[in-house]
């Protein structure tokens, strides 16, 4: 197969992901109370709302680096904030797990009746979940792992911690 048709396939797998990933933030924090990305048009499945101008022309550049919109998202609307932000945090790797689930079951049993491209599509949306999801829960800003190891700092470091957090998304 050629260079650029794997490329442009693996472009759908991560538009698939990134998009069930974003708007999974955007969904969670929406039931849990805020709708900032509800009223920024971001709980969508629609990719272009999830696509990030520099992080998309960076992968285009590299293709292998690149970033997607961050999900809005105002702790005070929350009745708990610092439980409340890890769950919307953990939304996008969740996601990427269960989206991956989902596009393994056809591409094992169902893989020799379908079409080779639907298969490659399968493939790397499932490989590209995984990654993504693995990915974003290191615990290091702007990654959603960073908002998740909240739940575990003592309270009284987490003024600190969430400082620490708001500098490194800067």
């Amino acid at each position: 197969m050629p260079d650029i048709l794997q490329f442009l396939y693996f472009l759908v797998a991560l538009l698939i992901t990134l998009t069930v990933h974003e708007a999974s933030h955007a969904l969670v924090a929406y039931y849990l109370g805020d709708p900032t990305a509800k009223m920024q048009g971001r709980l969508t499945l629609n990719p272009i709302a999830h696509l990030d101008p520099v992080g998309s022309l960076i992968f285009l550049v590299t293709q292998r680096i690149g970033w997607g919109k961050p999900v809005p998202v105002n702790s005070a609307n929350f009745k708990h904030p610092v439980r409340d932000s890890a769950l919307t945090a953990l939304a996008g790797p969740v996601s990427n797990f269960i989206l991956a689930f989902i596009v393994a079951l056809p591409w094992k049993y169902l893989g020799q009746y379908l079409p080779d491209y639907i298969l490659l599509i399968f493939q790397m949306t499932f490989h590209v979940s995984i990654f993504l999801g693995i990915f974003n829960l290191f615990p290091f800003p702007p990654l959603d792992g960073s908002k998740i190891v909240g739940l575990i700092v003592p309270r009284r470091w987490y003024r600190q911690y969430a400082n620490y957090l708001h500098d490194g998304m800067k």
